[in-house]
């Protein structure tokens, strides 16, 4: 079965990670397939709004480390570039449905969307710095953009999990809703924007994007030569080795080769 499933109801075209045994966590041609998706669906006329969600109880909990261990993104064209591309093009309402686990891309992948709704057992976390790494898909921007710098660098300097409540005050979800009628809830915002003026909703949003863009595509841009450069670090080393062997990170010894040459 596919790792990213498509439901066509009417207009709406539904997306779905599914890798529930994984909590969904993103491979490279994952991120390649759901870039795709967008693409296409931008240029479907037959798709005027885009539903995503995750199977199994969880949204997605980031990146998949054994598959990103063997393909660690680049500075240049990358998957994650690809999909954070579409994301940035895609002038069409895309609305996610949050359940369980968002985390890392989880988290910061939602940053593009236009309607986040999510369970009340929903939880999040930016857990980049843990790793030794940087946030992604412009998120460095796009959070201290809309939930100001302190509360930005709560999230990313400290890489603690929040919870759904949380992340409505901060501005991160359109609201938090039960479990049980989330999927519910979500589909119906999706079949009220279905039925509203297709090219007039498009300009809407491109309007009300189109002095975000500029910025979230030099962060973006940023983003993914520093995280190409971490990812080959002493630090990312460390806290990989120390993730897969259940131990806590020592980065004493890794000062020295903090910044790799």
């Amino acid at each position: 079965m596919s790792d990213i499933m498509t439901a066509r109801s009417g207009s709406i075209l539904r997306v779905t990670l599914n890798r529930p045994a994984k909590k969904n966590a993103m491979t490279s041609s994952m991120y390649a397939t759901m870039a795709d998706i967008l693409n296409n669906a931008a240029k479907d006329d037959s798709t005027r709004v885009v539903l995503w969600d995750g199977a199994g109880g969880s949204f997605s909990a980031g990146n998949d480390l054994e598959d990103f261990l063997k393909n660690p993104p680049g500075a240049g064209d990358s998957p994650q570039a690809r999909l954070g591309h579409a994301l940035i093009n895609f002038d069409k309402p895309l609305i996610a449905a949050v359940q369980g686990v968002a985390i890392g891309g989880g988290t910061t992948l939602l940053t593009h969307c236009d309607f986040v709704y999510a369970g009340e057992t929903a939880r999040f976390q930016l857990p980049f710095v843990n790793l030794g790494l940087v946030p992604e898909f412009g998120s460095s921007w796009s959070l201290a953009a809309g939930s100001g710098y302190l509360r930005a660098a709560e999230l990313v300097l400290l890489g603690m999990p929040f919870d759904a409540k949380h992340a409505a005050e901060l501005g991160l979800v359109t609201c938090v809703v039960p479990d049980e009628t989330l999927l519910a809830t979500a589909t119906e915002t999706a079949e009220k924007l279905a039925a509203k003026p297709p090219a007039a909703l498009r300009a809407c949003k491109r309007l009300m994007k189109r002095f975000l863009r500029g910025q979230v595509e030099l962060a973006m841009s940023a983003e993914n030569e520093e995280f190409a450069s971490r990812v080959r670090s002493a630090e990312a080393k460390e806290a990989f080795t120390a993730f897969i062997e259940k131990r806590p990170a020592d980065f004493t010894k890794t000062r020295a080769l903090a910044t790799p040459k």
